[in-house]
């Protein structure tokens, strides 16, 4: 049978699949569920029913986060925080070299769902030497059981749609991401290019950290985010990006603390070369010292 016959009747067979996932999502789901969780069951059936029906997206932006991850996880990383959850393929997705593996979730609630934990733990014991697993139930745009400057990488991998499905808001996700990285800590994204009709690009570009307890004014403090490198996922029917950005080493700095971050560098800088020549002064006389053999000195 031809590829062109076949192609056909894989996609049907594959939607078929899907649609009685999501069937028995609602058709299936205990009397005893309640409204709120039928709603919660429903929104999953979406959810599967659109991926079901945008395999091409499913499928690339899967593939394009499995190599943002595996190859630009620095090496000397040792934690890693996902933002939302939704499966285990992370554990298979970042390198060996991780250590520990954060989780959070996009439920509204906050809690983990069992489904992803019996995943995750799913695919430790498959992998050998994966990274050791901290379950945490928090909100990705309220990672209240993170520390400040604790995390070396956070990823994101086709999250934000599912917050913004949810009520969660996508945009704190990445302020909080900002806070709980490390100055050099790195931010890995394969999400919908716009969500909203807001650029998730620009908006990581003018993210400011919280100072002082207080939202820093426009212009006041140095961005968060350097910009490595990004590009479009290619192949796709709903529009996605993946890049890569980096805790700035100035950011929370105004415009002051710069000045005198630099100027104590410059003066560093000035201190070093005053030594290195003086150094270099010693060197050169103990070399003329040498020079001056007792023979020479007694003709003399």
């Amino acid at each position: 049978m031809a590829l062109q016959t076949k192609l056909p009747i894989l996609v049907g067979i594959s939607l078929i699949c899907f649609l009685e996932q999501c069937c028995a999502c609602t058709a299936f789901a205990p009397a005893s569920m309640g409204p709120a969780g039928l709603k919660q069951r429903v929104g999953i059936a979406q959810s599967a029913l659109y991926m079901g029906l945008d395999m091409v997206t499913f499928l690339r932006t899967e593939w394009v986060s499995a190599a943002l991850v595996t190859n630009q996880t620095p090496l000397e990383s040792d934690v890693c925080l996902q933002l939302g959850c939704a499966d285990g393929r992370a554990v298979t997705f970042i390198p060996r070299t991780i250590r520990e593996l954060i989780t959070s979730t996009v439920e509204a609630d906050g809690f983990l769902p069992v489904s992803v934990r019996r995943q995750l733990k799913q695919q430790k014991e498959r992998r050998t030497g994966s990274a050791s697993i901290t379950y945490i139930d928090q909100r990705a745009d309220d990672l209240k059981e993170t520390a400040d400057s604790s995390v070396d990488v956070v990823i994101s991998l086709q999250a934000a749609a599912k917050m913004a499905e949810n009520g969660l808001d996508w945009k704190k996700s990445i302020d909080e991401a900002a806070r709980v990285l490390k100055p050099g800590g790195r931010f890995l994204f394969c999400e919908q290019t716009a969500l909203g009709g807001e650029s998730y690009l620009e908006y990581m570009a003018t993210v400011k950290p919280i100072k002082d307890g207080a939202a820093a004014e426009e212009g006041e403090l140095y961005p968060v985010f350097e910009l490595v490198g990004y590009d479009d996922v290619d192949l796709v029917i709903e529009p996605h990006i993946a890049g890569v950005v980096v805790k700035s080493e100035n950011a929370g700095m105004n415009e002051a603390e710069m000045a005198r971050k630099e100027s104590k560098a410059e003066k560093e800088r000035i201190a070093d070369l005053s030594i290195t020549a003086y150094e270099r002064g010693l060197k050169k006389r103990k070399r003329k010292k040498k020079s001056k053999s007792p023979s020479t000195e007694g003709k003399s």
